[in-house]
């Protein structure tokens, strides 16, 4: 078949290279000059199989309210007169409880567990190198409190066989050494062992040079009008350059998805959510980290990329904007300087992106009613963690075949 796929970060060069593999003609389109420009640029670099977690989670309204008024707020609210903002909103808070937490998670960890295997699989196929670890992620809990908290993922992981560990101040500095440094600063920490780390921007630039190698054709540079559809059946998609026909498409252009798709009646709850990130150079290998910590109290991810310590996090909620706000900077400088002292912050490179956010923490991965369409969308944070099993899944669907993974509760058909 011929096959469409919009947008080229990390979701759709990775459903690319497995479309390609399964041997269908495959077009990549984007506005960018190249892959991996927006979103997936400068991302936390955690590929978190185990840390895995909806936003909307119990306490959360709660803890928003307080968070709102902290000086490091890991939230920031930009309310406006934005009927999509306050309807993602109002359907966030819905989940907010035990029951929906529970399923979300749920369906997060088969994602993830999934996409963990294939990210493998990808690895030994091609041999592509960026800057990967496999030493897991330590959540780091500064109060008593965060770690009584942490209850709640240990009980989710357990039940999906996700490997964990709960740990003391000591376990803490064995897995993190640096941290021997701030002590006193910490309660515990729960390790996901399984977790990985690494560069999503090398990772995708390298994996579009493998799907060229299998057939697939890159388009930059090319404005996405609108979609094709005759009959309620997918023709192509129309650029500002050329209409090009197909027999299915992909959506994967994160944030910007709901905006394309909504003219056929798709109600896809995807919002951006804005996420800060720091690029600093390592200047003492013996106080950087090892993999990646993930500061509870600021929801800050700390990792190592090579010879780079990669700062990001951050949820400010404002639209589709990308402005870089100093004072999320201080926040991303206050939490790396106060868990890893000695590195120098003044050299480093500040960036923000919008991630692709559902209200219920799950991605929206399969077909809508438009034959032939398909979605592989709303992978918040995750994107990088999910790319690689969500890519098989998507492939499949695609093509026909039953999927490894159950589906049927991944689609955008579960908001109806």
């Amino acid at each position: 078949m011929k096959v469409i796929v919009l947008g080229a970060g990390v979701v759709g060069v990775t459903s690319a290279y497995q479309l390609a593999k399964a041997g269908h003609e495959v077009t990549v389109v984007d506005r960018q000059e190249g892959p991996a420009l927006e979103t997936s640029f400068a991302n936390a670099g955690e590929v978190s199989f185990g840390y895995c977690s909806p936003w909307a989670a119990p306490g959360i309204p709660m803890k928003a309210m307080k968070w709102l008024f902290m000086e490091h707020a890991p939230l920031i609210l930009r309310p406006k007169m934005d009927t999509a903002m306050l309807s993602w909103m109002a359907q966030m808070l819905m989940n907010c409880t035990s029951q929906r937490y529970a399923i979300n998670k749920s369906r997060m960890l088969r994602i993830a567990d999934y996409a963990r295997i294939s990210l493998a699989e990808v690895r030994a196929e091609t041999g592509i190198a960026y800057d990967e670890r496999m030493q897991g992620t330590l959540q780091l809990f500064r109060t008593q409190q965060q770690l009584e908290a942490s209850a709640k993922d240990v009980k989710a992981l357990a039940a999906d066989g996700v490997p964990y560990e709960v740990l003391d101040p000591e376990g803490c500095i064995r897995v993190e050494p640096a941290l021997r440094h701030v002590r006193e600063k910490i309660v515990g920490g729960l390790l996901t062992p399984k977790d990985e780390t690494g560069d999503c921007f090398k990772f995708t630039n390298a994996l579009a040079l493998k799907a060229a190698e299998l057939g697939a054709k890159f388009v930059y540079g090319t404005n996405i009008k609108a979609l094709d559809v005759e009959n309620g059946v997918v023709r192509g998609v129309v650029t500002d350059r050329e209409t090009l026909r197909a027999d299915a498409v992909v959506v994967a252009l994160g944030s910007y998805s709901p905006l394309l798709v909504k003219q056929f009646g798709i109600k896809l709850p995807v919002y951006p959510v804005k996420g800060y990130s720091l690029t600093i150079p390592i200047v003492d290998a013996a106080r950087a980290p090892e993999s990646t910590v993930m500061d509870e109290t600021y929801k800050i991810a700390i990792t190592r990329l090579g010879d780079r310590i990669r700062v990001g996090g951050m949820a400010e909620i404002s639209g589709y904007t990308n402005d870089l706000g100093q004072k999320r900077r201080a926040t991303l400088e206050h939490s790396v300087t106060d868990l890893f002292p000695g590195g120098d912050v003044s050299k480093a490179d500040f960036w923000s992106g919008l991630r692709p956010m559902t209200p219920d923490g799950t991605p929206v991965i399969g077909g809508t009613k438009v034959k032939g369409l398909f979605l592989n969308t709303g992978h918040g944070t995750l994107g990088w963690t999910m790319s690689c099993g969500s890519a098989k899944l998507i492939s499949d669907l695609v093509s026909g075949r039953k999927p490894e993974i159950d589906a049927t509760d991944l689609a955008v058909s579960r908001y109806a």
